[in-house]
């Protein structure tokens, strides 16, 4: 009996959708307007997302060693540093290679590289660059630092000479209180759109059902229970979610397409073609669990009002 039923359900929410054509379309076609706003929010977030991660990248506290300073306490204290929660990776860099580098940024000015030549050692100590996980979480390896070189002190002298923490404080709370309000603005910004395409969506359906109010009561004078009644449009609602989420992934591609070079250019490293193509099927089961749920609710809202009078 419970198959029966089923089969009569989803047959008459088939019928239902092909029978209302021009209604049905104008449904679809609305949910996949919805769809590709959901789809571009995404786009959106992956962008934000590779922006902010490059600006976190070019963020780091340097530590700069005595000439004198011995690679193994060097790399004891790298040691230490690693092995905080807070660190992302540390760098070390060499005398040797920091005397390459510095010759290399400086390649175009003799007097510069005369002046060094003229020295008879290397003047540059080595050093640790320090990349945290999270801008916020540079004062506490500076804190961190300030500990090992009171305690390196209170021994024999440091071989810390410097750490530019506080040179760049100023430039590193700045970054992180806009990194912090540009991911709850892009959050507030998700939603706000979701709750609009879900109004959208839902009054859109609700007129769609609207066409068969008289359907629905002739079926409540002849006994049918509501799951009888509200099941046909559930499978509407269903319908519509699939095709837009299809509709709206064909339509997302030629946007990728077209902004892929730009947002390479731009952003730098992200290209919204990979990124579509690289995240595909999770972009379709999203979109798709998106559509259907969306057709499924807004259908279940929209005949709810008519069985309760």
């Amino acid at each position: 009996m419970f198959l029966t039923n089923l089969k009569r359900i989803i047959k008459a929410g088939f019928v239902n959708f092909w029978r209302n054509g021009v209604v049905s379309f104008a449904s679809v076609l609305i949910m996949t307007v919805t769809l590709a706003a959901i789809g571009l929010i995404m786009f959106a977030g992956a962008l934000l997302d590779n922006s902010l991660a490059q600006i976190k990248d070019k963020v780091d506290v340097n530590i700069y060693f005595t000439l004198d300073a011995e690679e193994g306490e060097i790399f004891a204290l790298q040691s230490n540093l690693e092995a905080m929660p807070e660190v992302a990776r540390v760098l070390y860099t060499s005398r040797e290679q920091a005397l390459e580098n510095f010759r290399k940024r400086h390649e175009n000015d003799y007097l510069t590289i005369q002046a060094l030549d003229e020295l008879d050692d290397n003047p540059l100590g080595a050093s640790l660059s320090i990349k945290a996980k999270e801008t916020s979480q540079y004062a506490n390896i500076a804190k961190f630092l300030e500990d090992k070189q009171a305690v390196l002190d209170g021994g024999k002298a440091s071989i810390i000479d410097k750490v530019n923490y506080y040179q760049n404080k100023v430039a590193i709370d700045r970054l992180s209180k806009i990194i912090d309000g540009s991911e709850r603005m892009g959050f507030a910004m998700m939603i706000f759109l979701i709750v609009i395409s879900i109004i959208i969506t839902f009054n859109t359906i609700r007129l769609a059902i609207y066409t068969s109010r008289e359907e629905i009561g002739v079926m409540r004078l002849v006994g049918a229970n509501n799951k009888y009644i509200r099941g046909p449009f559930i499978i509407e609602g269903i319908m519509y979610g699939v095709f837009s989420a299809i509709l709206a992934l064909i339509v997302l591609y030629p946007i990728a397409l077209w902004l892929g070079g730009a947002t390479e250019t731009f952003f730098g490293g992200i290209n919204l073609l990979d990124y579509y193509y690289e995240q595909f099927w999770q972009m379709t089961i999203f979109i798709l669990i998106a559509g259907v749920g969306l057709g499924v609710l807004s259908s279940y809202l929209a005949v709810r009002r008519y069985l309760h009078k």
